[in-house]
């Protein structure tokens, strides 16, 4: 196995190379300045303009804008340094990476706790009422994006019920409060975790189908094992091995996902970062976050195939 993460790895190098050269040429390319922020039209003075877009270097060619970024990454391990502030990107991540973490974290808690009963419910009772209604309210989990559903749970209970704050990470800045950090979480986490939901419980009812139609749970069943039994030793335990890929391949998603929840419930993660260094054009802070989430999703990909391998014993990764 080390052999084979270790081949995965030195494959993902390319892959990266190639993912910060479209990147950085979609970011350069699009239409904006980075400098805007910095222009003052009655000022007029264009001298002082032409200072601060030679001090940025977003003067010079795009060619020569990457070989910069991409020396400084590769020979220093900097992110280079945002063109708002003139921090170091690295830092300005490393901040707001707990908050995002927490974020994602908590959603995925939800997610798990939430969707495997309802998955295996829906299969035991297949076609049911109850089957129904869950399987209505996947789709609708599915379908409706997250932002719509961050915009009607502040309206219905931040707005009009005043049961939890509407954004922040918390109101006490002066000390740590478990509580008012867990009640700024529970919207923010339960929207991000709605769509995750959705979608997990829906892979969890088709697993567990598959699994109790197979040879051995039949033979459970025929040793007069209760059926409680077959379903959650027996049957639950093969049906959650497609599901432990899945959910290490939600990263990505989840990440994508606080782009839009980070923003909305103002919560201070990178999704919010990066949005917020799209608007003013800081292209260090895009691709900083860029190539962080890209990693996000090789790695994800690379503990998906190392839990799928550890959870069967058919699949030996050193062969492959």
């Amino acid at each position: 196995m080390t052999k084979y993460i270790f081949r995965r790895t030195l494959q993902a190098i390319p892959l990266l190379f190639i993912i910060s050269i479209i990147s950085f040429l979609l970011m350069t390319l699009a239409p904006g300045d980075p400098t805007a922020m910095y222009q003052n039209p009655e000022a007029g003075n264009e001298q002082d303009f032409t200072a601060i877009k030679e001090q940025l270097g977003v003067d010079q060619p795009i060619y020569i804008q990457y070989y910069k970024w991409l020396k400084l990454l590769v020979l220093e391990g900097n992110l280079g340094y945002s063109f708002q502030d003139g921090q170091p990107v690295m830092d300005k991540i490393v901040s707001r990476i707990p908050a995002t973490l927490t974020l994602m974290g908590t959603a995925m808690f939800i997610a798990i706790l939430l969707a495997i009963p309802i998955g295996v419910y829906s299969a035991v009772k297949k076609y049911s009422p109850i089957d129904y209604i869950f399987t209505f309210n996947s789709f609708l989990g599915i379908a409706v994006p997250s932002f719509f559903i961050a915009l009607v749970v502040i309206l219905v209970f931040s707005l009009k019920l005043e049961w939890f704050p509407a954004s922040g990470l918390r109101s006490n800045f002066d000390t740590f409060d478990l509580k008012d950090r867990l009640h700024h979480l529970v919207l923010p986490s339960l929207t991000l975790a709605f769509g995750l939901v959705a979608s997990m419980s829906r892979f969890m009812r088709s697993s567990m189908l598959e699994v109790i139609k197979q040879d051995f749970v039949r033979t459970a069943r025929a040793k007069g094992l209760t059926e409680r039994v077959v379903i959650y030793k027996h049957a639950l335990r093969n049906a959650l091995i497609p599901i432990i890929t899945i959910l290490a391949l939600q990263l990505p998603a989840l990440f994508g996902g606080t782009l839009f929840i980070e923003q909305l419930f103002a919560w201070p993660g990178m999704g919010r970062l990066s949005v917020s260094a799209i608007f003013i054009r800081d292209y260090q802070v895009i691709m900083g976050t860029t190539m962080i989430a890209a990693v996000m999703v090789v790695a994800s990909n690379l503990i998906a195939d190392i839990l799928y391998a550890l959870v069967d014993p058919r699949i030996q990764l050193g062969k492959n």
